[in-house]
């Protein structure tokens, strides 16, 4: 079965930087475009960043563009959100996802549990 589970997020203070891992399993990961979402009490869940299957392509949300950068590490399945001059903005719970086609007309979106980063003075 698929599985993505996050870690690294934290409680960190205005400027701090976090780093976010998901590790992946049950798909080949190497073949597979990495998204991080997050989503806020009350809010949409929105992308945050985007990485291509190979690591060469990324985007990013205008939100975060220029201090968050979305890496992976196909030989172990792990792809990472290094999170830095973090703001209050950016307090959520995020997401590791991943869209697997499943046949010629379907895809599936599997989640990770989310792990928490809350980001106060």
């Amino acid at each position: 079965q698929v599985q993505l589970v996050e870690s690294g997020g934290d409680l960190v203070q205005p400027g701090g930087s976090l780093r976010l891992s998901c590790a992946a399993s049950g798909f080949s990961f190497s073949h597979n475009d990495m998204n991080w979402y997050r989503q806020a009490p009350g809010k949409e869940r929105d992308l945050v960043a985007t990485i291509s299957s190979g690591g060469g392509s990324t985007k990013y949300a205008d939100s975060v563009k220029g201090r968050f950068t979305i890496s992976r590490d196909n030989a172990n399945n792990t792809v990472y959100l290094q999170m830095n001059s973090l703001k209050t903005e950016d307090t959520a719970g995020y997401y590791c996802n991943v869209r697997l086609r499943i046949d010629w007309s379907t895809s599936r979106d599997y989640w990770g549990q989310g792990t928490q980063v809350t980001v106060s003075s």
